[in-house]
């Protein structure tokens, strides 16, 4: 079952900028899909089409059969959109309060939202440090906490932009582990990178995208070969000829 639908995705800018012209792909429900390209090709335009943060020129989103259009709102909660930059989705004064932010908007009682962060913070392992103020975590735990911000919402898919930029080694891996845990727990997850090294083993499917259009789309196996034509590195697996090997072995 596809749980995204795109069809003809065009978008163009204010000052006339095409950001994303001609999109047209699907995202099978439970997948982990990794988006790939080097800066400007247009990843995170077609990030922000999923969740209604951007409008398109042209086409349209379909979320679970249903244009993303007819209801913002339940867009915004159906898809969870991590950002690049964790500390600007830091808006509460205690980890507590900041992961209870989305929920409370949506008008929830003050159990539910109760309910919904423990959960949260249990999943991504930030439960005893509920009271700590946010911008005293590290990299990986602003990270974390972004990621239980989201699943507070209880979102169906969870989109990654850059999940891993910045981040050290431990850093990394804790962020990879979650992805992985909430990808086996049943979520649909979306990453773009333009480092593959770190997810590309656990990928189900590639897309290589250069000047807003979609130009690769496959298993990764099939893919590398014609990554850095398009500016974006070959993992150091497939340049040794070996099957790549994931970050948490």
């Amino acid at each position: 079952m596809n749980i995204i639908e795109i069809e003809n995705l065009s978008h163009r800018f204010a000052d006339g900028t095409i950001g994303i012209q001609g999109i047209n792909l699907a995202i099978r429900q439970g997948s982990l899909v990794v988006i790939a390209g080097p800066n400007g090709s247009g990843k995170t335009t077609l990030l922000r089409h999923l969740n209604g943060l951007l409008l398109p020129t042209e086409g349209i989103v379909r979320l679970a059969d249903v244009p993303i259009e007819k209801d913002l709102l339940k867009a915004r909660q159906y898809v969870g959109m991590m950002f690049q930059d964790a500390d600007s989705q830091i808006v509460g004064e205690t980890v507590y309060e900041d992961v209870a932010f989305g929920p409370e908007n949506l008008r929830l009682d003050r159990r539910e939202v109760q309910e919904r962060v423990d959960r949260a913070l249990h999943t991504v392992g930030l439960q005893d440090l509920a009271d700590q103020r946010p911008h005293l975590l590290s990299g990986g735990e602003k990270r974390r906490l972004a990621i239980a911000g989201v699943l507070a919402m209880e979102p169906h898919v969870i989109v990654f932009d850059e999940p891993f930029a910045s981040l050290d080694y431990p850093g990394v891996k804790q962020v990879l582990r979650h992805i992985l845990e909430l990808n086996r727990s049943g979520y649909t997850i979306v990453v773009t990178t333009h480092d593959l090294e770190k997810i590309i083993a656990h990928a189900d499917r590639l897309i290589l995208m250069q000047s807003g259009t979609i130009v690769r789309d496959g298993k990764p196996e099939e893919i590398v070969d014609y990554l850095e034509a398009c500016g974006v590195r070959k993992p150091c697996s497939y340049r040794l000829g070996v099957e790549a090997d994931s970050w948490l072995n």
